[in-house]
């Protein structure tokens, strides 16, 4: 006898949120937290770029304020405030910030990439994909 899988409560109230804002002609974008992971290092594909936009991020005094902010070469890049670990997948009762990794010009798209600071133990992480995944810096 074959079984489905059993469906998590957030997989089902992330497949309900999209229903309803289908209906009601919203686009909504939902990760379930239950699948976001955490690794103890960066290795993979563009941490040294994080690395280096968190050194950029570390020379502003991490901005806690969300906004635009200056960037060499003429360019911007977003300081997007308080993280708020909602879902707990990085260490709970912390304090976190976060920020692009990637500058472009003030007022452009946002892309997935972001670096999150825990500004209560000064570790930092790497999001290459929206906060699905964290790789520690």
């Amino acid at each position: 006898m074959h079984t489905l899988p059993r469906t998590t409560w957030t997989r089902r109230l992330a497949v309900t949120i999209s229903a309803v804002a289908s209906v009601l002609g919203l686009t909504v974008v939902v990760t379930p937290a239950a699948d976001a992971s955490v690794y103890g290092s960066c290795t993979i594909s563009r941490c040294a770029d994080a690395r280096s936009a968190r050194t950029t991020w570390s020379s502003k005094g991490y901005p806690s304020t969300r906004g635009w902010n200056s960037w060499p070469n003429g360019q911007c890049n977003f300081a997007g405030g308080q993280f708020y670990n909602r879902e707990g997948q990085l260490p709970g009762g912390h304090s976190y910030l976060e920020f692009d990794v990637y500058p472009r010009a003030c007022g452009a798209a946002r892309d997935a990439y972001r670096i999150i600071v825990d500004r209560t133990a000064g570790t930092a992480y790497f999001s290459p994909n929206h906060y699905t995944d964290f790789y520690r810096l």
